[in-house]
């Protein structure tokens, strides 16, 4: 039986909103805002651990990117959001492993509330402490559930009304015995995890989901991946089915809140972490700790 992972209800947290920090949960979406009510909000999550901040600048433009696609008016430039986010790490324990969360949300509506203002944007940036999740492995299988298209949902943006849907197949997954699952495009091609990019290998090559619009082309897979072939591995981005993952040599993810994490098991298929995961996951904790916080 796979180990499920139980929430956290409460961890050290700073917020900066309206321009001061605030220590603790603090409530910034009542009943009638627009996000709570409807769900408009964008964000993006970063990462602070080992007294390093890898792709923080990438994180915090692409809550910019986010909003705008998502037709909110972006309200902080890049330079604010990394500025904020060191101030909000400095209140920190060195060290800390902190998750940094930008976020934008409509405050109003307009007739019948469904269409939002986006005059009414407005925005905070929350840095809690969230440790590192132990490369134990996952337990993974099929999810019913599938990852939308640009007509369904809003896939070009990191939007969190996209992520009920991931939950309802980790749920699914979890009273099977499952860490994850593997979830499908509409086409009946594997997009990635309910939480996480997916890689696998075969054969001596790395392989992964080509970005179609219906998963989040996400900033720790592009680095991955990026160092991977800079390291001599090819990597095929390419259409992959769930019979490709079946029968890899090895599978791990990608993905902002673990990084680089192993798949152990697959169905009733045992699988060993290898050596392009133990490959992958070196190459970026150097590249991470490449990039320390100043002090």
């Amino acid at each position: 039986m796979a180990t499920i992972a139980k929430p956290v209800s409460y961890s050290q947290s700073w917020t900066f909103f309206e321009g001061e920090w605030h220590e603790g949960n603090v409530p910034i979406m009542g009943p009638r805002t627009h996000a709570a009510w409807l769900g408009s909000v964008v964000f993006d999550g970063a990462r602070a651990f080992e007294g390093a901040a890898p792709d923080l600048d990438r994180h915090c433009e692409r809550v910019n990117w986010s909003a705008t696609n998502f037709r909110l008016k972006p309200m902080v430039d890049t330079d604010t959001w990394i500025g904020l986010a060191r101030e909000g790490i400095a209140r920190f324990k060195p060290n800390a492993e902190l998750y940094i969360r930008p976020m934008y949300w409509a405050q109003n509506g307009s007739g019948g509330g469904v269409l939002f203002d986006p005059e009414t944007t407005n925005w905070c940036l929350c840095v809690y402490e969230a440790p590192m999740p132990q490369p134990t492995g996952n337990a993974i299988t099929l999810s019913p559930f599938r990852r939308p298209t640009m007509e369904c949902a809003p896939v070009d943006a990191k939007a969190a009304c996209l992520y009920p849907n991931n939950s309802r197949a980790l749920i699914e997954a979890a009273s099977r015995g499952f860490n994850n699952c593997l979830m499908l495009d509409m086409l009946g091609n594997v997009a990635e995890f309910g939480n996480a990019n997916v890689f696998m290998a075969k054969d001596g090559v790395v392989h992964t989901p080509a970005p179609n619009g219906t998963f989040l082309n996400g900033i720790t897979r592009q680095r991955v991946i990026s160092l991977l072939r800079g390291d001599g591995v090819t990597v095929v981005e390419k259409a992959l089915t769930y019979a490709d993952f079946l029968a890899a040599d090895e599978i791990f993810s990608t993905g902002n809140f673990a990084k680089v994490a192993p798949v152990i098991r697959i169905d009733d298929r045992q699988l060993q972490p290898g050596s392009f995961y133990t490959r992958a996951r070196k190459l970026y904790w150097d590249f991470a700790h490449a990039r320390k916080l100043a002090a």
